[in-house]
C-alpha cells in the first residue's frame, strides 16, 4: 500500500513538471510564431497598451489557451502512458 501512494505521489510530481515543462516551451514556440506572423511580439494581457486591437487580443488569448491545453494534455497522457510501463515492467513485492 505505501508503495502505491509513493508511486502515485511520484507520478503526480513527475507529470506536474512535465506539464510546466511542456507549457513553458509551447508559450515560448508561440511568441517565436507569432513574432514571425505578425512581426511583433503577441500582446501582454498585463499591459493596457491602447494601439492593441481588441481582435488581436481576443485571437492571443484563443490561441494561447487552446496552446496551453494541448500541451497539458500531451503532457499528462505521456506521463500516464509512462508511468504504466514502468509499473508494468517492475516485479510484483513479495506476499507478507
Amino acid at each position: 500500500m505505501a508503495d502505491d501512494e509513493s508511486e502515485s505521489t511520484t507520478a503526480k510530481v513527475i507529470g506536474m513538471v512535465t506539464a510546466l515543462g511542456t507549457a513553458w516551451v509551447a508559450r515560448k514556440v508561440l511568441a517565436a510564431v507569432w513574432t514571425k506572423a505578425t512581426g511583433h511580439a503577441p500582446p501582454d494581457p498585463a499591459t493596457k497598451d491602447p494601439d492593441i486591437k481588441l481582435s488581436e487580443a481576443l485571437l492571443a488569448a484563443a490561441v494561447t489557451g487552446a496552446v496551453a491545453y494541448l500541451s497539458r494534455a500531451v503532457a499528462t497522457r505521456g506521463t500516464a502512458r509512462i508511468s504504466g510501463r514502468v509499473r508494468a515492467a517492475r516485479p510484483p513485492l513479495p506476499k507478507r
